[in-house]
């Protein structure tokens, strides 16, 4: 499978572009989100790429952002939606309020989207609301251990403490929202001693 392309942007429309690599052209199928952030035709490009065969066609679907192609191959698994669907279903609402729509259960949200019927609409968010919650709790704890080395350490030292893992890590994300950057683990550790107490 091609996960992703790089070369020079040979062609560009609302629905596909043309990328020129070593000499070969790939057409790829785009959302309008991806089609209003690409580069002048001539210029470098990087696109995050799916590709879909058919007993008959092979066919590549881009995103600039990866983002963008984890919502569409979360689209794709969901019954009665395939690629062209879900290309049409990005282009006629933003990746953010398309997830947003599908968390709060927005039906008539969903619905106003192009192609989406009241029964798709209501599938979207049986399949997908669940699996999108939880993937962004994972995405939000990440970032969180991300943004601050101290993460581990301090979250080991308030299990040894004799806090549970599960407080300790909501204790933690609290402290370290109020500090930004800590300056050590004891500091990070400090603050989120307070966080526990007045939980307490």
């Amino acid at each position: 499978m091609i996960a992703t392309i790089r070369g020079n942007l040979l062609f560009k429309s609302p629905n596909s572009i043309i990328v020129d690599v070593g000499g070969v052209g790939y057409q790829i199928f785009i959302p309008l989100s991806t089609f209003y952030r690409l580069p002048d035709k001539g210029e470098k490009i990087v696109i995050n790429t799916y590709t879909h065969m058919t007993d008959d066609s092979i066919r590549l679907y881009g995103f600039l952002e990866s983002e963008e192609k984890d919502i569409f191959l979360s689209l794709i698994g969901v019954s009665g939606i395939g690629p062209k669907l879900a290309l049409c279903i990005l282009s006629g609402i933003p990746p953010n309020d398309l997830v947003s729509a599908i968390k709060s259960r927005d039906i008539v949200r969903l619905h106003s989207i192009p192609g989406i019927g009241r029964k798709t609409a209501e599938r979207l968010v049986l399949e997908l609301r669940d699996k999108l919650i939880k993937r962004g709790t994972r995405n939000e704890e990440r970032e969180t251990r991300a943004g601050d080395s101290h993460y581990d350490d301090a979250l080991s030292a308030l299990i040894n403490l004799g806090y549970r893992k599960d407080s300790a890590e909501k204790a933690l994300r609290t402290a370290l929202s109020q500090l930004n950057n800590a300056s050590s683990v004891e500091e990070v550790i400090k603050e989120s001693l307070k966080v526990l107490l007045k939980v307490k």
